[in-house]
């Protein structure tokens, strides 16, 4: 095998990579938010309801 097949497979555990940790963080996200929220057109209204502070 030469360089370029090692780069090759390189490129595609990066790739697979990538895809786990954009399935990873579509989870996440999903679980964390309600979907009403996340489809809302009001910006920052996640940083919102996360920075409110009650006394």
């Amino acid at each position: 095998m030469d360089t370029w097949n090692y780069l090759e497979y390189a490129a595609w555990a990066l790739s697979a990579l990538f895809g786990v940790l954009m399935l990873i963080d579509l989870v996440r996200i999903d679980t964390t938010y309600d979907n009403e929220l996340l489809i809302s057109s009001r910006e920052g209204e996640i940083e919102a309801t996360a920075e409110r502070h009650e006394i």
